[in-house]
Order: C-alpha cells, then structure tokens, then sequence
C-alpha cells in the first residue's frame, strides 16, 4: 500500500535522510523516499501492518525531529 505524508518543518536535509534510513529498516516497508525540499515522505508497505508503521514512524520523526508534525495525505 502506497502513503504518502507531509513532514512539516523539517530542518535540513541530513535528517530527512536519517528519518528515510531509520524507515527503510521496519519491518514491512517495502521502500520509502523523503524529501527535504518538498517535506514530503512517499512510503510503500504492508498493509497488514500499516498501524505499527505508522507508530514506529511517529518515534522515529520525533526523535530525529521533535518539532515535524507529520500529516498523512
């Protein structure tokens, strides 16, 4: 399943690209691409586990990024 999200207020593009490599890593994600310029995260995964991703990727934005808001689109 495709998701798509909006990063809000990402400060640079090093921790997008941490944010895309920490994401990458979970279980069921099959790829995913963050773009700084744009705070845009395109994600294709399972969507039989489509609520613990959606977790894991709140604790890994936050923690990279605590003031990002991220809005699913």
């Amino acid at each position: 399943m495709k998701i798509k999200a909006k990063l809000h207020d990402l400060c640079c593009a090093n921790c997008a690209a941490k944010i895309e490599e920490k994401i990458a890593k979970l279980d069921g994600v099959e790829s995913v691409t963050v773009n700084f310029l744009t705070e845009k995260m395109i994600l294709n995964a399972d969507e039989t586990k489509l609520s613990e991703i959606k977790e894991q990727i709140e604790k890994i934005v936050h923690k990279i990024e605590p003031d990002v808001e991220i809005e699913y689109i």
